[in-house]
């Protein structure tokens, strides 16, 4: 059975060929009565369109855009590297990708540069806190027609139109099943610590690492997270005080960025490997901090499936076309140093 064509929409709706056009690529100046006949054509026909064949025709471009926080963390750095990446390999299908990044702490910039984004924009992809000002800056982007996707970290109280990430509170669930386990039964306190409680991904593991902890460990108490906003010398003063009070910590649940400023705390205090770490994300440091031990276990996610799943979503969203729920899923992996890839 040959596949059906416009020509067939347009015999099977009564229309033109330009009216068929007109609708399949959402121009205005269409009857809303005559849009339906198109449409109900279009589904009892089973039509598929082909978007990059229709693309290609119309020479049309997309102009993408990826806002990351600054800061020197090695995850941020591999991030923008996996987002480079992806967009020089979506290159051929006309996709370009900028790169912006904004004060980590200033929210307020981050919404004057997506309200500087002009109309042909073509999709923003955004890792962000989730505040009222980001809220009301996506609202903005949205009524300009231009769609959101929200990366690593969730915006769900948002109108984002798509999140591309890990379940960061199956993640947090993880982490507590490994800290749990790795304490062999032991007793005393757990740090938490978070760059920002702001952020959705802190929110949701700590959640999930709660629910886990309190049912499985009773015998280990969490600390209330204490919040570095991305500087080392507060997670240094943070935790060093937190230690000072709490002599009984047995192990530390890093649910974000600060590794390296964690190790050079620990290892100023005389406490490297005596204690228990879990952390997120495989960068070069956590990776050596795996290999030498100073780290227990790392829960992580695929920075090119990441990347490319992000482009893919923002596309199929610009075309209003449908997404594969199932190929844009990340799954959580856990590394541990005796799995850890060469």
């Amino acid at each position: 059975m040959t596949r059906p064509t416009v020509n067939d929409i347009a015999r099977e709706a009564g229309v033109s060929l330009a009216t068929v056009d007109r609708v399949l690529n959402d121009r205005p100046g269409v009857r809303a009565k005559t849009v339906s006949a198109v449409q109900e054509a279009v589904a009892r026909l089973g039509y598929v369109r082909d978007m990059a064949a229709a693309n290609l025709a119309r020479q049309r471009s997309y102009q993408m855009v990826a806002a990351l926080p600054d800061g020197d963390s090695q995850f941020l750095a591999e991030l923008e590297q996996a987002l480079r990446e992806a967009g020089s390999g979506a290159a051929q299908a006309r996709v370009a990708l900028q790169i912006l990044r904004y004060p980590a702490e200033d929210v307020h910039a981050l919404a004057a540069a997506l309200a500087a984004l002009p109309d042909t924009t073509s999709g923003v992809a955004l890792m962000a806190p989730e505040t009222p000002v980001v809220r009301d800056a996506l609202r903005s982007l949205r009524a300009r027609g231009i769609p959101v996707i929200a990366l690593v970290s969730d915006l769900p109280n948002t109108e984002r139109d798509h999140f591309i990430g890990i379940d960061s509170r199956a993640a947090g669930r993880t982490a507590a099943v490994l800290m749990g386990r790795f304490c062999g039964g032991s007793t005393g306190s757990i740090l938490a610590i978070a760059q920002s409680m702001h952020l959705r991904d802190a929110v949701d593991r700590r959640r999930g690492f709660d629910e886990v902890m309190l049912a499985e460990f009773p015998g280990l108490t969490v600390l209330p997270t204490l919040e570095t906003h991305g500087a080392d010398s507060t997670l240094r003063a943070v935790v060093t005080e937190a230690l000072r009070h709490a002599p009984d910590v047995r192990g530390i649940y890093l649910m974000g960025a600060g590794h390296r400023a964690l190790a050079a705390t620990l290892a100023d205090l005389g406490l490297t490997g005596r204690m228990v770490i879990i952390g997120h994300e495989l960068t070069p440091h956590t990776r050596q901090a795996l290999l030498s031990g100073h780290i227990d276990a790392v829960i992580t996610q695929n920075m090119g499936h990441l990347a490319r799943s992000a482009l893919r979503v923002l596309r199929a969203r610009a075309d209003h076309a449908a997404i594969d729920a199932a190929q844009e899923q990340l799954r959580i992996e856990i590394v541990i140093r005796e799995n850890l890839a060469p």
